[in-house]
Parts: structure tokens; sequence; C-alpha cells
């Protein structure tokens, strides 16, 4: 296929990448770093957003570390988490995961609004003259050369647009696009539930974890932020319209009987604020076809069940950024260097995958039949009798396999608070 006609103006660039997200935000910021003439195309005039992960995880912070930009993160309103864990039916707290056994500068995550953290590294961009992030603007379609990807036309508030690089970057999320566009096929992950996504104002103090929590056949996570609690209800999934049927009360209560701490404050809860999340766990058999490359969520979308989809999807944009810099700088980018991305990232992600889908096989049954959430027995003995293993999970969420550090070229020294 061959669509080659300039009609109209038609922008320049070394890469374009499509959705401003941690995945295309990261790219976009390195890669200007390093040189390269990228423009990073975002739909919304906004990062404030319904379903933005928050957890920002120890390898996240370790790159902004290295970004110059940990003390400026630090500013931003957030909470800590030193610990995965789940309440047992018995009361007790049991801890899966431990993120202070990691060896790293900060060996926890945070719980940070995603918007800040986006708008942070936005503002870093504004400094590299290679950088232009354009909010407001859409990508509509891709733009071939026969079987190559040569560009993009996109849906500005002036009209539409061309953009031409030898590279575009597909990181638009689960429902991308390009990857679509491109035929790239995916491999469907077993997922039985939905999430249903509001927030309860509230001054009450709640624990600072992302653990979920089961009672009276209801299961929850709860992510304390200020002023708020935003909830996460766990459905079995396509029941959104069977459990809207229940009421409103009914939801209300399964909220104060789950954390009671919030029984005052349910009464303001409306159907109107709880959006419906279809859950997908998928990878892409491949990542990439000439002057294409899917990243984050267009490559494999998690699942929210132990929040790491956010911190893939930077580890996927500073991977992208190492190891395509230069060939971008001299615009001849083959299907080999985008094959080394996609290898270069695919333990880890297999490995987030194994993980979640445990969690989905731990967590599904109660969301469905009721009951208490309990690991496998031999895994909580493991656990419990030897603590030193409850790095093992963390390391994996919260590092990686294998670490992604900020090429030389993107390193800067932290400003002094």
């Amino acid at each position: 296929m061959t669509d080659t006609a300039h009609d109209r103006f038609t922008d320049e660039y070394d890469c374009i990448i499509s959705g401003g997200g941690p995945a295309g935000i990261v790219a976009g910021l390195l890669l200007a770093r390093g040189g390269v003439k990228v423009v990073v195309l975002e739909k919304h005039t906004d990062f404030f957003r319904d379903f933005r992960g928050d957890t920002i995880h120890p390898s996240t912070l370790r790159l902004l570390d290295e970004l110059g930009l940990y003390n400026e993160f630090a500013r931003i309103t957030h909470r800590r988490v030193t610990t995965i864990s789940l309440i047992g039916d018995d009361g007790r707290d049991y801890i899966l995961g431990d993120l202070s056994r990691l060896h790293t500068a900060h060996p926890f995550m945070t719980i940070a609004p995603q918007w800040d953290f986006l708008n942070l590294l936005a503002k870093a961009g504004e400094d590299e003259a290679g950088f232009d992030l354009r909010m407001g603007v859409e990508m509509s379609s891709l733009i071939w050369d026969d079987d190559r990807v040569i560009g993009v036309r996109a849906q500005t508030p002036e009209g539409e647009a061309e953009l031409r690089a030898p590279l575009v970057v597909a990181a638009d999320g689960r429902w991308s696009k390009a990857r679509d566009e491109a035929a790239l096929s995916m491999r469907e992950l077993r997922s039985t539930i939905d999430v249903w996504w509001f927030r309860i104002d509230t001054t009450a103090q709640l624990a600072d974890t992302i653990a979920p929590r089961a009672k009276g056949g209801n299961v929850f996570v709860a992510i304390p932020r200020d002023g708020h609690v935003q909830m996460a209800r766990l459905i079995p999934k396509g029941e959104d319209a069977r459990f809207r049927e229940q009421g409103i009360e009914s939801l209300r209560g399964a909220v104060a009987e789950t954390f009671p701490a919030l029984a005052d404050d349910v009464a303001t809860l409306r159907f109107d604020d709880v959006k419906l999340l279809d859950v997908r766990r998928n990878e892409a058999r491949r990542w990439f076809v000439d002057g294409l490359l899917c990243i984050g969520d267009s490559a494999h979308a998690m699942s929210p069940l132990g929040g790491d989809g956010v911190n893939l999807a930077v580890q996927d944009g500073v991977a992208t950024a190492r190891l395509l810099a230069e060939a971008l700088r001299t615009g001849n980018v083959s299907t080999r260097e985008l094959r080394r991305v996609q290898r270069r990232r695919m333990l880890t992600t297999k490995a987030v995958e194994l993980l979640q889908g445990g969690i989905h096989a731990m967590i599904e049954p109660v969301v469905h039949n009721g009951g208490a959430i309990r690991p496998p027995a031999p895994i909580l003995w493991l656990l419990t009798t030897f603590p030193a293993l409850t790095v093992v999970p963390t390391r994996i969420l919260g590092m990686g396999v294998t670490a992604e550090h900020a090429p030389g070229f993107a390193r800067r020294q932290a400003e002094r608070v």
C-alpha cells in the first residue's frame, strides 16, 4: 500500500510518538535529550483522566534520579508504600512482597496522581530543543509507502495535518489505532473481571496500600489521596448492568461494610460517578512493522491488579530511547533495531504477566463466588517462613527483570531543593 501524496503542509521529524501517557512522554523526553527531533501527540488537552495508574515503582523513582527530576517529584503530594500484602479472613496482614528489601535508593513505591507525574515530565521536555508536545492532537491514520510506515495523519484543532518521520512509536494505549491499522495480532490472556472506578471524598485515614480487600463477597482496592479515596470495585466481567440494577444503596453498603471508616462518607456516591474499566490482559505477538514500534499498553495491556502498568510503560520508553536514539539521529531505523526493543523488554513483560496471572487466579474466584482472598498455601508458607523471599515478587514488579537505566545522554544533575 502506497500513500505518498503531499496535498498539504507536512511537518518532518526524526520520530513521531502517538500517545502522551507514561511510555510516550518518557520516550519523547529521553530521545529529545539524545538529540532526536521528536513530537508527542496527545489527543486530550490535559493529563487529567479516569483510570490513570497512580503507583510509581522503585525503578521509575531511580529513573527520575538519573534524569535529575526526583527532587521535583518529591514535592508532589504522594504516599509511600513499602509492602504488598493481603488482609486474611483472620484479620492478619500477610506480607507477600517487601519493597524495603530492595537494594535501591528508593526502596518503596509511591501513590501519586499520574497527571502530576506526566506534567513534571512534560515540563522537563520544554527545556529540550527537540521536544514538541502537541496536546489536543490525535493520530487518525498511518501514512504508508508500500509496506513501510512513513508518518501519520492527525486531527488538530485547526484541521487535519500530516507528520512524517523515519519512525512512528505507538504509545496510544490498549485500544491502539496504530497497532490495529498495522494488523499486529494480539495474544489474549485470561481475565474474568472488570473494575468499577470511583472516588469518595473523605477525611478518613486509610492504610497506604494497594492490596485488595474482600468482605461479604465484595472485593475492593482503596487508594488513599489527599481529601478523597480512589476506589476500585472488582466485579465479574460483563456484569456491569446487573450490578447497577442492584441500586446505589447496594454499592454504598458494600463500601461501608468493607471500609467502616468510610461509612459516613458514602451517601454522596452516585452511579454517574462510577466508571467501568474493561479489564484486558493481552500482548502483541510482534511489536513492530517497518517504520512502526508499539510500546506500553499498545504492546501489552496489563491488569490494574498489581499496579505495574505504569512501571512497564516507563521501562519500555527508556529502552526505546536507549536502543534507537543513534539510529533516529541518522534517520535510518531498521526492523532489526525495532526487534531489539521487543527482545529487550520481553523477559520482564512475561514475568509480570506470570505474576499477574497468579494474582488473578487468587482473586477471581472470590469476585465470582465470595469468600476470603487466600494465597496458595505453599507460597504463603514459604513467604512467612522465609521472609527474605518477599523480595522476589517486589524485584519483578518494582524493578523489572532487566534493569532499564537512563542512557548517559539523558542524565542530568538534580537541582538542589
